[in-house]
């Protein structure tokens, strides 16, 4: 399913060992792994002395996960990080970027001048962020957000190959309305018809789905059902626009603004792999 990830490495965090279990599951084994660290543009006089450091934490980032280097891309660039990401995630058409992140509130992110952030906004690619301070468990019980759309269907069926996958797996499905809708004569509401809809969508895909209804502000619901459900994996879609004309625009409308993707970003107990609405060209 995946055949190219793009790890965007800083040396610290809890994204290595994600990768070392992503790597256990047959969607993720036989994918091609490329270690980007970036030095950074004001290296200034110690742009030699960073760039022996970067080449020597990639290398010991290859030994860590116990990989053969000659089967690993390993990317030293010197640059500004975040737009680094982005544009080599295009050199090598990556379908997937996985980063960490410190989980800062939008405003806090633009202050900090936070690389993961930015990329979470503007990436066409799916990208799975991993917060600086979750311990990381086992993956063996997912969540996948339910909306009906056709990129939240796309994250079922990643969900569910997921699920099919890993052994003794729990996939949970959440729908959050944001409030209850009176139920029509058959006796259920648009929320029960969803996710009845979604359970025999994975069914078909050789997967049981429990589903879960909550009410309130989606984010928060999407958070709260993960922590009821002790998710280790949280997979969300993502509707977000991304035209090819603002790719390297900041659009400051989203990041201050109410994206459930965001909040999830910011407060989701487990990793979140965000699914993109496939970009239209031409």
């Amino acid at each position: 399913m995946f055949h190219n990830l793009l790890v965007a490495d800083s040396g610290k965090g809890h994204v290595e060992e994600m990768v070392r279990m992503l790597r256990d599951i047959p969607a993720f084994s036989q994918a091609r792994l490329n270690l980007l660290h970036v030095v950074p543009e004001q290296a200034g006089e110690r742009l030699e002395e960073h760039w022996r450091s970067g080449a020597a934490l990639l290398a010991a980032a290859v030994e860590r996960l116990g990989l053969d280097p000659s089967s690993v891309n390993t990317i030293l660039r010197q640059g500004d990080t975040k737009q680094t990401v982005l544009k080599v995630a295009e050199e090598l058409d990556a379908d997937l970027i996985v980063m960490g992140s410190r989980g800062l509130g939008r405003l806090q992110s633009i202050l900090a001048n936070s690389a993961s952030q930015y990329v979470f906004q503007l990436s066409t690619r799916p990208m799975l962020l991993v917060r600086d301070d979750l311990y990381i468990r086992h993956v063996n019980r997912l969540l996948v957000g339910i909306d009906g759309t056709g990129v939240g269907d796309d994250a079922l069926r990643l969900a569910c190959s997921l699920a099919r996958d890993i052994p003794g797996c729990v996939l949970s499905g959440v729908h959050v309305s944001h409030h209850d809708l009176s139920p029509s004569r058959d006796g259920q509401s648009p929320a029960d018809r969803l996710l009845q809809d979604a359970v025999q969508k994975a069914r078909s895909y050789g997967v049981e789905l429990r589903p879960l209804h909550r009410t309130g502000d989606i984010g928060r619901g999407i958070c709260a059902a993960a922590e009821d459900t002790r998710a280790d994996l949280m997979v969300i879609a993502s509707q977000d626009r991304r035209p090819l004309v603002a790719r390297g625009l900041v659009d400051l409308d989203k990041l201050l603004g109410s994206s459930v993707s965001d909040y999830v970003r910011v407060h989701a107990p487990a990793p979140v792999l965000l699914v993109r609405e496939p970009e239209r060209r031409g």
